[in-house]
């Protein structure tokens, strides 16, 4: 099935397409400020480029958007109906540069959490784990 925009068409709209302080990101960045709890921003010395880092505690926060990052399960993650020759290698690529990252990070001493963009309907559970997951290293 080829394409239904144009290469302009299709290139503007990409173009459009945010990497960082999407709105799931400044949504859950907000919460997380909100529990009283201090982060950095993409911290290109990491590897994956973690969205938000907690160096005192040794934590980073991933959000993933669940398409470009295959969330499985995830009615978000659907695959396109057009180029899937180009699109099913470049998405796996993603997922397994994803999981080799956070394996480099866990191996540097880092603890890890994934946090997907369809969950971000759920403040309260996401609150919930966010907090478990920083106060892991506290003991609390």
């Amino acid at each position: 099935m080829p394409d239904t925009l144009s290469p302009a068409e299709r290139s503007e709209r990409m173009s459009r397409i945010r990497s960082k302080n999407s709105s799931p990101e400044l949504k859950l960045r907000s919460l997380i400020h909100a529990m009283g709890f201090r982060y950095r921003l993409h911290v290109k010395e990491l590897p994956g480029t973690p969205d938000l880092v907690f160096p005192s505690r040794k934590a980073v926060i991933f959000l993933h958007g669940c398409f470009w990052h295959r969330h499985e399960g995830c009615k978000l993650a659907r695959l396109p109906k057009s180029k899937l020759d180009f699109w099913k290698p470049k998405l796996e690529a993603n997922k397994t540069r994803d999981m080799l990252q956070q394996q480099q990070l866990r191996d540097f001493g880092w603890r890890v959490l994934v946090v997907w963009e369809c969950e971000m309907i759920y403040t309260d559970h996401i609150s919930e784990i966010v907090r478990n997951f920083l106060c892991e290293s506290d003991g609390e």
